[in-house]
Parts: structure tokens; C-alpha cells; sequence
């Protein structure tokens, strides 16, 4: 389904549910682009700005982290929790019309409460900066130039709210493909005004502004979508009737909820910010993780929201189950091997994607001890986006949010002290820690209240995929330890030192040898079973 197909009636039927595995594809195959335009975008700051050796990546990523910041909270986070089980309870029940106003009325508020705040923190700051990155205070250069940066990019803010926003009525009507896709724009832009300059403080200041340009971009593109996909969301002044006011009385709860790693990431940054290059190492570990976040937990729980809140609105218990343990399944059948992988050889991957430029072998050393924990982590980052759909589609917000604020106590706790003892890596461990906890919290209430545990197929499938991705892990800790044997031959065959060279094209063999294994061992494990395959594939082509 294409985003200009005309929309269902209001009494149309519900997808069908094998669409959550379509969907999902659909979101994960763009996102996946977006990735790797993301990876590429990230490879041209590090060889522009580099790390310890210059102040302009902290205060570039400094001046990303914080209108992120606010993004997850008042715009994704929000909606995820508010929105789009309203909204597609609405067009079930009430119809297009009531549903498009309902989005016209939440999307003017949300853009309101966005633009004012970002007018707010530009203004303030000078006084601001010293909350979001402490440890800048120590060098004045970069100071100021990360309060320039990040005057400069706020106003990604509200034009990111409108984009969440119009991805949340383009999802909850099945369409996945914009909203997939706009990120893409986002690193198009930052590239194309990156790559031109020659200083890393140019590079810096040129790709904050590509930022804001990518920003209207994107909104632009979702407002077209919307318009050809038969919604009527026409823009018009606040108003606070009594159905906004009820979205904003779960979002506020919902938003925190759906944002705890967004929170923990930005507590690491304020702590990070006390060490030269220290938010850049972690950015750069978080871009590693981020892919099997953003392919697998983000895209599986934006497709599984609208199938498990209609099944929750029409009582279908079964559905509501198969959905959250086909998610999961799925879901951990694609990430268990990336972590394993994030794991088995963290110093090969960052030393073989980033040291080039200004980005040094030191730098690389520090991403990769950062991202051995954020890998022990990531299954608990992708499971946190799952089980809060399971409460967002019953209305409750507040109960993540409780738990949301646990775990981000628990990370400042142990971030502290882990940064005091071990460094920046310390905080990566905090961050999997809490994100760990806050998964645990959300499955033994859910459980409790009998509104979802995994079914006994679902966790023995769960160990198959496990032992699986042990036995791929295995394989690169191996290749990674003798990584100077499989460099020699490449090296020997005049690959050193050049663009595309001997660490490059090691990784990337080691890596594929990687991809070729899993699939044989979980099959082998009974993770997934032929037949699961071939009826996979057939739903495919229907």
C-alpha cells in the first residue's frame, strides 16, 4: 500500500493480521536507508570535526541532543503514547471527519507548545547550555560555540512535532512509507552542508543550519502525504476543547514514558561533557546501536500500535496476544545478533568505520569501550519500545511514565558513579542498566494484571534466537582477535592506506561472514523453522 492510496471507510474492516509483519517491513526497509544515509552523514562529521582533538563535534552533538531532546518528549514520545490510539479508535468509531478534526486541533496545539518553547530556550541559552553540558564550561570556545549551534538548530523542534504528528495519522492508517522515509531528508540535507567545508568549525556551524533546512523539508513532505493519503488536516489556530485536553492529559505521562532512553542518553551527555570528546564517542557508539533500534524496536512498535490498540478497543484478547508475541519474536530474532555482534568485536568496528581525519585511534578506542555496554543493552532499548505499546494501546501512560522515572533515577545513580570510577564507558553501562530495568518493571505488571506474558512458544523461541546469536558472536570475537590475519593478505595486496583499505575490507568480510552464519544457526536452533519461512514469504506476495 502506497501513502496516496485512498483511505479505508471508517467501517472498513481491520487489516488483516499478518499485516504487522508487512508493515514492519515496509517501515524497517526505509529506516534501513535512512541508516545507512545516517551512517554516512556520521562518517563525514567524524572526519570533518573529529573528537578530542577539536571543540566542534562536542558542540555539534551537543546542539543535536538537545531539540532531540524535546522531540522525543512532546512530539514522538507523546504521540506514540496519545495520539494514535485516539485517533485510531476515532476512525473506527466516529468516523474520517470527527477523526481529521480531532488531528487538526491536536496538531495546532502541538506546533504552538513547540514554537513557544523553542523561542524560550534560544533565548535563554547562554544560562541553558550550563544544564546540558556542564563540562563545557572549562573551555570557552567550545561554550560558545555549542550555545550558537544550539540557538541555531531549535528550531528543528517544531517543525520535527509536525512531522511526528502527521506520521501518526499516516500510521494509524496503515501507511508507513513517508513517514519511514522523511528521515532520510535529514541526513540528504546535513551532508550536502557538511561535506563542502574544509574547518571543523565550519563543518559545524554549515551543518546545524542544514538541520533546520532538512526540518522544513520533512514537514513539507509529511503535509503533502497526508493531503494525498484522503486526510483532511488542515491547519487553523489552537483550541483547547475537551478531546485535546484529554490527549495532552495522557501524552504528558506518555511522553516521558515513551523517552526514557532519550532521557538516560542525555544524562550521559551532561556527564560526558566533563571529558574532551566525550559526548562524541558516545554519539558515535549511539549511531551503532541506533541501527538495530531504529529497524527493529522503533519500526516493529510503530506497526504493532495500531493493530494492538484495535484489537484491545474490540476485546480480541487472542489477537491482542499473537500481536505482542509475534513483535517480540520477530523483534528479538533481529536484534539479539546485532548486539551479539556490537559485543563480539566493538574495537573492530569502531577503529575500522571511524578512524580516518580528525577522528583518532584514541577516539575509536573510547567509542568501542562505550559500545560493548551499549550492546549488552541494546535488546532492552528495543523491548522498552514494545512493552510500552502494550500499555499505550489500553490508555494507560501513567504507569510507564512511573516507571520511566525509576529508570532514570537508577541511570543518574549509577552514572555517576560508574563515570567516577571507569569514565565515559561507565556511563554506557548505566544507560543498559536502567534500560534493563525499566523492561523488567513493564513485564512483571503486565504480566500481573494477566494482560500479557509471552506464551511458553514464544520464549522457547526466544532461547533458540539466543543460543543462535551466542554462536554468531562467538564467530566475530574470533575474526576480531585474529583481525591482524585477516588484514595481512589485503595489506599484501597493496589495499593499505587507501579510502577503501585492508581494516575496511576486513570488517566488511567479517561482517558478512557474520550475516551468512546466523540464518544456518538459527535454523539449526529452531529459532525459526522452514515452514514459518515459506509461510512468511507467501503472505508476502499476497
Amino acid at each position: 500500500m502506497t501513502d496516496a492510496a485512498q483511505p479505508p471507510a471508517a467501517d472498513a474492516p481491520a487489516p488483516k493480521k499478518g499485516g504487522l509483519l508487512k508493515s514492519s517491513m515496509i517501515y524497517s526497509g526505509l529506516t534501513l536507508v535512512s541508516r545507512f544515509m545516517g551512517f554516512a552523514r556520521d562518517l563525514a562529521v567524524s572526519y570533518r570535526m573529529g573528537a578530542s582533538l577539536t571543540p566542534a563535534a562536542d558542540a555539534y552533538n551537543a546542539a543535536l541532543a538537545f531539540p532531540n531532546l524535546f522531540r522525543r518528549f512532546f512530539a514522538e514520545g507523546a504521540f506514540a503514547a496519545a495520539f494514535v490510539p485516539a485517533y485510531a479508535k476515532s476512525l473506527q468509531t466516529d468516523g474520517e471527519e470527527v477523526a481529521d478534526i480531532l488531528a487538526a486541533d491536536a496538531m495546532a496545539s502541538l506546533a504552538a507548545a513547540t514554537i513557544i518553547i523553542t523561542v524560550v530556550c534560544q533565548l535563554a541559552m547562554p544560562w541553558l547550555m550550563m544544564l546540558i553540558s556542564p563540562g563545557f564550561a572549562a573551555d570557552p570556545a567550545k561554550y560558545k560555540l555549542a550555545v550558537l549551534l544550539t540557538q541555531i538548530t531549535m528550531p528543528y523542534l517544531p517543525c520535527m512535532a509536525i512531522v511526528a504528528h502527521l506520521s501518526g495519522v499516516l500510521n494509524a492508517r496503515d501507511r508507513f512509507i513517508l513517514s519511514a522515509g522523511a528521515p532520510i531528508l535529514l541526513n540528504l540535507f546535513t551532508l550536502a552542508f557538511i561535506l563542502p567545508q574544509t574547518t571543523a568549525i565550519g563543518a559545524a556551524k554549515s551543518g546545524s543550519v542544514g538541520v533546520i533546512a532538512a526540518g522544513v523539508a520533512q514537514a513539507a513532505l509529511l503535509t503533502w502525504g497526508v493531503n494525498k493519503s484522503g486526510a483532511k488536516v488542515h491547519w487553523r489556530l489552537p483550541r483547547l476543547t475537551p478531546e485535546v485536553r484529554a490527549l495532552i492529559g495522557k501524552a504528558i505521562p506518555g511522553a516521558l514514558a515513551a523517552s526514557a532512553t532519550q532521557v538516560n542518553i542525555f544524562i550521559s551527555g551532561n556527564l560526558a561533557s566533563h571529558v574532551a570528546g566525550g559526548r562524541t564517542w558516545l554519539a558515535t557508539a549511539d549511531r551503532l546501536y541506533q541501527l538495530p533500534l531504529g529497524l527493529v524496536g522503533v519500526a516493529i512498535g510503530v506497526a504493532l500500535l495500531p493493530r494492538l490498540s484495535r484489537a484491545v478497543h474490540s476485546g480480541d484478547r487472542e489477537d491482542a496476544q499473537s500481536a505482542m508475541d509475534q513483535a517480540i519474536t520477530l523483534a528479538m530474532a533481529l536484534t539479539l545478533p546485532a548486539a551479539a555482534a556490537l559485543v563480539a568485536m566493538p574495537g573492530f568496528l569502531s577503529d575500522g568505520l571511524y578512524t580516518r581525519g580528525q577522528f583518532t585511534a584514541f577516539d575509536a578506542s573510547q567509542t568501542a569501550a562505550a559500545l560493548f555496554f551499549y550492546g549488552l543493552g541494546t535488546p532492552a532499548f528495543v523491548l522498552q519500545q514494545l512493552y510500552s505499546r502494550a500499555f499505550f494501546a489500553r490508555g494507560d501512560t501513567k504507569s510507564p511514565m512511573r516507571f520511566a522515572l525509576i529508570s532514570v533515577a537508577v541511570n543518574i545513580a549509577f552514572g555517576v558513579v560508574l563515570f567516577h570510577l571507569v569514565g565515559v564507558k561507565g556511563i554506557a553501562a548505566a544507560t543498559a542498566i536502567a534500560s534493563w530495568l525499566n523492561v523488567g518493571q513493564m513485564a512483571f505488571v503486565l504480566a500481573r494484571k494477566g494482560e500479557y506474558g509471552p506464551s511458553g512458544q514464544t520464549w522457547s523461541r526466544l532461547i533458540r534466537t539466543l543460543l543462535a546469536s551466542l554462536g554468531m558472536g562467538l564467530l566475530l570475537a574470533t575474526a576480531s582477535h585474529y583481525r591482524d590475519v585477516i588484514e595481512a593478505p589485503l595489506r599484501a595486496v597493496g589495499l593499505h592506506g587507501r579510502a577503501l583499505g585492508a581494516k575496511e575490507v576486513a570488517l566488511a568480510l567479517t561482517c558478512l561472514a557474520g550475516l551468512a552464519v546466523y540464518p544456518p544457526l538459527l535454523f539449526l536452533f529452531g529459532g525459526v523453522r522452514p515452514a514459518e519461512l515459506k509461510t512468511v514469504l507467501r503472505r508476502g506476495k499476497a
